[in-house]
């Protein structure tokens, strides 16, 4: 099992990074990729987005739409596959939002993927938006949202084995540079 996280602000490069790591545990394992979606298209725009992201994938690849229970369909899913996990983001605000969940079941969500992820037979790369380094938003929920997503990027990067953070379309190796007190 290998677990990896990518962080990365909007447009940062860090999706094709994440599909350009599952590509070469593919080759390198004989293993089919899964590309595990989040995001949900509520507007015009979010389903052009989706659909970009759909064009620029590998048309080998198998696409699951899983907006919330991803935890209960990386269980499910027996066959060893590459997984690519895009978006923590979109699946939080998912659980917030269409699943109407308090701050209490998102953490208890949370735990519940990191567990699947660990639990899994084959590699993952999972994509998360690094939301903590802008502005204090100027209202509660927009707070909420950012600091359970802060939680949700750690509790994710304390069980994988390589962490990137992505900036301008360049991979950082944040393992490489950890800190231990």
């Amino acid at each position: 099992m290998s677990l990896a996280f990518v962080l990365g602000g909007a447009r940062s490069g860090k999706t094709s990074f994440a599909e350009r790591w599952a590509e070469k545990q593919a080759q390198e394992s004989g293993m089919s990729v899964v590309y595990l979606a989040t995001g949900q298209a509520f507007d015009d725009e979010m389903a052009q987005r989706i659909a970009r992201h759909r064009l620029a994938r590998s048309g080998q690849w198998e696409t699951a739409e899983v907006a919330q229970d991803v935890a209960a369909w990386l269980r499910e899913r027996q066959s060893p596959c590459v997984v690519v996990l895009d978006c923590l983001s979109l699946l939080l605000n998912n659980w917030m939002f269409l699943g109407r969940r308090d701050e209490s079941q998102c953490l208890v969500a949370m735990d519940d993927l990191a567990d699947a992820l660990a639990g899994r037979r084959g590699p993952s790369v999972v994509v998360s938006n690094e939301a903590g380094q802008g502005i204090v938003p100027d209202n509660p929920l927009a707070r909420q949202y950012r600091d359970l997503l802060g939680l949700f990027n750690q509790r994710i990067a304390a069980r994988a084995d390589a962490v990137y953070l992505v900036v301008a379309g360049v991979a950082v190796d944040l393992r490489r540079f950890e800190a231990r007190p």
